[in-house]
């Protein structure tokens, strides 16, 4: 995002990445997932576990062209296509379609950080987007880092 190198720091994900067909970008979300499956930002934050990081996978920009003016959906079919012998470094992250707010419940209370809605017919655009929209779980972790300044 800010166009840091940290090819060092994630070398699980830097492995996976280099069995991938090139040229690509992926857009994703480089977590610490706990033995239950639940990111772990404190985890992630203080660098103890770095080698264990993985890259969770929503959208592909780039795949051997731009398709980022293509729909999400089929942006989203492409990256499933591309990471369908992916191991451990990348996870394709699926999609749901309609009950969101069954799905916001269901998140809340496995204590996860959100949604992330988008529309299955949009472009890519970077940054905030009338496209897309991110709903914070308020209990979460993320969430009262945030209120009490630890974050």
């Amino acid at each position: 995002m800010n166009g840091n190198d940290w090819t060092k720091r994630y070398p699980r994900i830097v492995e996976e990445a280099a069995r991938l067909r090139a040229p690509l970008i992926i857009d994703a979300e480089v977590v610490h997932l706990s033995a239950d499956g639940v990111s772990d930002f404190d985890a992630l934050h203080s660098r103890t576990a770095d080698e264990k990081a993985i890259a969770l996978a929503f959208d592909l920009l780039l795949s051997g062209e731009d398709i980022r003016r293509q729909p999400l959906v089929e942006r989203k079919t492409a990256l499933k296509w591309v990471l369908r012998r992916a191991r451990e470094g990348i996870q394709y992250v699926e999609h749901a379609e309609g009950h969101g707010d069954k799905l916001f419940a269901a998140v809340c209370n496995l204590g996860l950080e959100g949604i992330v809605s988008k529309q299955l017919t949009s472009a890519y655009k970077s940054g905030p987007s009338k496209a897309w929209i991110k709903v914070k779980n308020p209990k979460s972790p993320a969430a009262t880092r945030a209120i009490d300044g630890t974050f």
